[in-house]
């Protein structure tokens, strides 16, 4: 079994639509040790065709549109941060305190992109706001122990282990047992009846309104993809957790961008979600139940709603209710001691684990859109950035030679936009007939109104 087959066959697709998945493969993108380029092609394989298949039921085709892949084009957009210029300027990815720690047995991963992030950490490891300091302290602490001093202070921070000491981990071990994608359905009452689809481009999620709680890359690399497939998208963030600007112009194409405290307008949220069609979550596991926002109370409010909800570690085990990037679950899963060397851990050759899961995610959601228009009822998906790890740590096939790379510069382009001159990279979903480019560009983070266009 392929990649593409095997995550086909996670979403519950038809096995014989594989057949109009056609990929031009390269040598040399993604390279790693482990077959990073497979994956990504697998992921976003399959989001172009659930896409295809979703618009061909919409439009009546006789045949699903002929889904066409590149692997330069997907490798550019799995580091779209990398090509991304505002106004000239390359963005920042990993801040100071973002980095491997030499501990005394062994290495540490923190993730300090965020203020709040950054502040935990040094309070918990009572310390300034000096890598030099920090780097001396951790050198006396075990790994063990720095993971989870920090944790419990609201903190990231985790031991880097090898993939056998991650299966054997109790975290790890109940990732191992659940399904790729997972997908139930909520409630009996039937699902709205979506219009049918005229003119062109195809845009599958045409009429759509897809409410966006999520951050950071994966969750909007998911409602990014819904917006160019026609989707009207609205994210939402609290007031008082601004995102970080030049992730929100990489991810932002395509959506507005509004804030809404849960915990004060409530009606407001009530009435955006008395016509959405799809709510995406990327909070940790449990974080939005306070605000009636768990998957069951949705749909019992919104029937027919279908939820797609998406975590780092997964929504069961004892590291449930844990905050997670890429860059932990790379460094928890044995990824980083894998494409390391014995003096030092390493990494894949993007944040593979958040695009791959953001085009999961997008593709389980059309998927559950498809199936909602033969079936009817409201669904919820569910995703998790340890899961897609385990997936890339035991591949289905082996890697391919193909033929020699392009130039990135064949998937960019450049806009103006609200925030500036943007060179940015084309979206890597096509298919016959679909769309080619985001119809806006992204504004300025949480200045939208928060009400449906």
């Amino acid at each position: 079994m392929t990649d593409m087959e095997f995550a086909w066959s996670e979403l519950g697709g038809d096995p014989a639509l594989l057949a109009r998945v056609s990929a031009v493969v390269r040598r040399g993108a993604l390279a790693a040790r482990l077959p990073v380029r497979e994956l990504a092609r697998a992921s976003v394989g399959v989001c172009a065709l659930a896409a295809a298949e979703l618009g061909a039921r919409r439009a009546g085709l006789a045949e699903v549109p002929r889904v066409r892949l590149d692997d330069g084009a997907v490798a550019s957009a799995f580091t779209s941060e990398r090509h991304l210029l505002i106004d000239g300027r390359a963005p920042v990815t990993f801040a100071p305190l973002s980095r491997f720690w030499r501990t005394a047995d062994g290495w540490v991963r923190t993730h300090a992109n965020y203020p709040h992030h950054r502040e935990r950490l040094l309070r918990a490891l009572d310390l300034p706001a000096d890598p030099a300091a920090v780097e001396r302290a951790l050198a006396e602490r075990s790994a063990l122990e720095v993971e989870e001093t920090v944790y419990a202070a609201g903190g990231l921070a985790v031991a880097t282990r090898t993939p056998a000491q991650w299966a054997a981990h109790a975290q790890g071990a109940e990732v191992a047992r659940r399904p790729l994608v997972e997908s139930e359905r909520l409630d009996t009452t039937r699902a709205r009846v979506l219009p049918a689809l005229t003119g062109t481009p195809l845009l599958p999620a045409a009429g759509l309104r897809v409410l966006d709680l999520t951050r950071v890359i994966a969750g909007p690399v998911a409602t990014r993809t819904l917006a160019l497939l026609g989707a009207d998208v609205l994210r939402l963030d609290p007031p008082e957790s601004p995102e970080l600007p030049d992730q929100h112009a990489d991810t932002g194409f395509g959506k507005r961008s509004a804030t809404l405290d849960l915990a004060v307008d409530r009606r407001r949220f009530e009435e955006l979600l008395a016509t959405a069609d799809v709510v995406v979550t990327g909070y940790r596991p449990g974080a939005l139940d306070r605000f009636g926002l768990s998957a069951e109370e949705l749909t019992a409010r919104r029937p027919g709603l279908v939820v797609a909800q998406l975590s780092a570690w997964g929504a069961y085990g004892p590291w449930a209710d844990r905050r997670g990037f890429d860059s932990l679950v790379q460094a928890a899963t044995g990824i980083a001691a894998v494409e390391g060397t014995p003096e030092r851990p390493g990494a894949l050759p993007a944040q593979a684990l958040d695009h791959g899961t953001g085009h999961l995610l997008a593709a389980a959601v059309l998927r559950a859109l498809t199936e909602q228009s033969s079936e009817g009822y409201g669904r919820v998906v569910r995703l998790a950035l340890a899961r897609t790890a385990t997936w890339l740590t035991h591949p289905t096939e082996p890697d391919e030679e193909g033929i020699d790379g392009a130039l990135p510069e064949s998937w960019l382009a450049e806009t103006v936009s609200p925030i500036g001159r943007l060179r940015y990279v084309l979206p890597p979903v096509s298919f016959d007939g679909g769309p080619g480019d985001w119809t806006r560009p992204p504004g300025p983070w949480g200045t939208d109104s928060a009400r449906w266009s």
